[in-house]
């Protein structure tokens, strides 16, 4: 495990999206899809591009490399007239977990959402993620409904 002391979290405009491009193909990889570095650059890029979501990536200070990104989604709701976020993606590079990114990562995304005006930011992940689960309650995200594949977790933004 390289330990990483030094890091700054920054969000990227489309001309960054090369920072995030391989970590979203090891993203994919960890849910088990096959590794496509063509389908993770086009992905990325034209969410990017239509200003389709909003991602923040970890960046280690010492090594200047991407060692972790969050990508949120927005999620309107009429009712209330609000846009929430979704928190769709979120992937700590192996050689660097265990050391508080993914939460500093969070955290961020919870703040952004607070600057926005959303009500919650919402997420799933895997029933076997364990880890993961273990992240998002010791924040004080909430299990909605359970599900055969995915659990669903929301906090509300205050």
């Amino acid at each position: 495990m390289t330990s990483v002391t030094k890091m700054k979290i920054i969000r990227i405009d489309k001309t960054e999206g090369n920072l995030v491009f391989e970590l979203f193909d090891q993203y994919r990889i960890f849910y088990k899809q096959p590794s496509d570095m063509d389908l993770a650059k086009r992905f990325i890029q034209t969410r990017l591009d239509n200003n389709e979501s909003v991602i923040f990536v970890a960046l280690s200070t010492i090594k200047s490399e991407p060692v972790g990104f969050t990508q949120l989604y927005p999620k309107y709701s009429s009712v209330r007239t609000v846009r929430n976020w979704i928190l769709n993606d979120l992937y700590v590079h192996q050689e660097y977990r265990k050391q508080g990114i993914g939460e500093k990562l969070i955290k961020k995304a919870m703040d952004f959402a607070k600057e926005t005006d959303a009500k919650f930011v919402e997420l799933s992940t895997a029933v076997d993620n364990y880890t993961a689960q273990s992240v998002y309650e010791q924040i004080g995200f909430e299990k909605q409904s359970p599900d055969t594949e995915f659990y669903t977790y929301r906090i509300s933004i205050t």
